[in-house]
């Protein structure tokens, strides 16, 4: 059986009880990072045998897991944090545990962009999930494609590549439109700005040595 483990976004006591029992019963737990996963299981007092499972080693990792999943083997499948899938290989190891019959349960959370629009000041009723934007190719025609819509947009952006997303927005939509940029969810220094995209600039460029990744909601 190969269950599907939603971990916290970084604090650790935002583990569900129904998560800590799935990772101390079952006999592997493929992870992303193992230091990561390491990290939450020595949190927990949980000892297991880790499989690498990342971006890099899927390919070469799938049919590993499949096997033993086939041969009755118990695993959990996490990401660094929260839910697989979202935005790591979950997604192959899922479709191919599924053409093989093995049962899948997720055992499910939060993420860190439903996080964000909890506590956002725009409308979530109805929403438009991005996950990070395109770089270069498409970059234009999705910001084109976001002055028409109507919902609130959320989407994931890095350090990097901050104040070049805020200056294209002001460019895309216009300056005064609300906006909320939030990061570090969960830790103690949790950030939310529920300022205007202009305000969002003006904040964001000052600012040095930001750290992790940012959920912009529009």
């Amino acid at each position: 059986m190969l269950y599907i483990v939603s971990t916290p976004i970084w604090n650790l006591e935002d583990l569900t009880l129904r998560a800590i029992r799935t990772l101390k019963e079952v006999d592997y737990i493929a992870c992303e990072d193992t230091r990561t996963t390491a990290t939450l299981l020595n949190h927990y007092d949980i000892k297991k045998s880790l499989l690498s499972y990342h971006s890099h080693s899927w390919v070469a990792k799938l049919d590993k897991i499949i096997w033993l999943l086939l041969e009755w083997k118990n695993i959990a499948l996490v990401s660094d944090a929260w839910t697989p899938w979202i935005s790591d290989p979950g997604y192959p190891l899922i479709q191919e545990a599924l053409k093989n019959d093995i049962s899948i349960v997720p055992i499910p959370w939060v993420s860190a962009f439903l996080t964000a629009l909890q506590a956002s000041w725009l409308p979530i009723n109805h929403f438009f999930y991005l996950w990070f934007l395109p770089v270069k190719k498409w970059r234009q025609t999705l910001f084109k494609k976001l002055q028409s819509i109507e919902e609130t947009v959320v989407f994931y952006e890095s350090v990097h590549r901050i104040e070049k997303t805020l200056q294209d927005l002001k460019e895309y939509l216009w300056e005064d439109r609300k906006i909320v940029v939030a990061r570090e969810l969960t830790k103690k220094f949790e950030e939310f700005n529920r300022v205007t995209i202009k305000e969002a600039i003006e904040i964001y460029s000052k600012k040095e040595k930001q750290k992790w990744e940012f959920v912009i909601i529009i």
